[in-house]
């Protein structure tokens, strides 16, 4: 982290920045613990030409979040861009390990999320899903926007990308039959968007927090197929949760349509070994 930006950030806390300390954990962007005379800070910097934008976007979802009065999340000090580095400058959380108790607050806090509506589904913005941008254009049909602002966007991106062959992409008039059987009389429902292990934290007094929303309004299964994706989640938050908004077997049987929009955004990140699942997936249904 330069002195200029540490200058700037000082300024905004209205208290100079001692120690700074490299964190890690960050796949996209870089993580430091900022800390003053009394009190500690969070900052996320990052070098991309998107940076700001990203960051900006994040802190809206942040504090859409907050204004909902649902669950918590780090209070947003600030956001810019100092010379070429992007920044978000959040509340220091100090974290612990989970316990039975916690994971069924952070349940109970979640379906609370999830009971936010709106008479549409997407967002006023695009956002981003990790660094890649997230189209949230208006739908009033569930299904037809989880194809054309999720799916299609990942498939053309794996395609020019080569990380998926033109006949490996199914076509988007398949996709929009097909979903539009299998994804019917949804209520739209204030995701989190990003909803994996790393994205939550239970503070040391038990207190959940949600952080790197990349919020929208969706089908509430979406977040859920998420935590079920790469696991981190315990039947206690499941528990919990569905004491508030039931799920039944037959629509957790496609919790994998829902998981593949995050396994074509971490093909398009990461690399080939999501291969093999997408493609399973795919042919699965299309």
């Amino acid at each position: 982290m330069t002195d200029i930006l540490i200058a700037h950030l000082s300024a905004l806390l209205g208290a100079p920045i001692k120690n700074v300390f490299p964190l890690s954990g960050g796949d996209i962007s870089q993580a430091y613990c900022l800390q003053t005379d009394t009190e500690r800070f969070f900052c996320k910097t990052n070098n991309a030409g998107n940076a700001a934008t990203m960051f900006a976007t994040e802190k809206t979802g942040l504090e859409t979040i907050r204004a909902t009065s649902t669950i918590k999340v780090p209070r947003v000090y600030g956001n810019g861009k100092i010379d070429a580095t992007g920044f978000l400058l959040l509340e220091f959380i100090e974290a612990q390990r989970p316990n039975h108790q916690d994971f069924e607050r952070l349940g109970d806090e979640l379906a609370q999320l999830h009971k936010v509506s709106a008479d549409y589904f997407g967002w006023e913005n695009d956002n981003f899903i990790g660094s890649l941008p997230q189209s949230n254009t208006k739908n009033t049909a569930w299904s037809n926007f989880f194809v054309k602002e999720r799916l299609w966007p990942q498939f053309i991106r794996a395609q020019e990308n080569r990380l998926l062959t033109h006949s490996e992409v199914p076509s988007l008039n398949a996709m929009l039959h097909i979903c539009a059987l299998l994804l019917q009389d949804i209520n739209p429902s204030l995701l989190h968007g990003d909803l994996w292990s790393g994205n939550y934290l239970i503070s040391s007094n038990g207190t959940p927090y949600l952080i790197d929303p990349a919020v929208y309004f969706g089908d509430a299964k979406v977040d859920m197929a998420m935590t079920r994706l790469f696991g981190g989640f315990s039947p206690e938050f499941y528990r919990a949760y569905e004491a508030h908004i039931p799920t039944n077997k037959w629509e957790q049987g496609y919790d994998d349509l829902y998981q593949l929009y995050y396994l074509l955004v971490h093909l398009n990140l990461f690399g080939r070994s999501y291969y093999p699942t997408v493609k399973k997936i795919v042919e699965r249904y299309f």
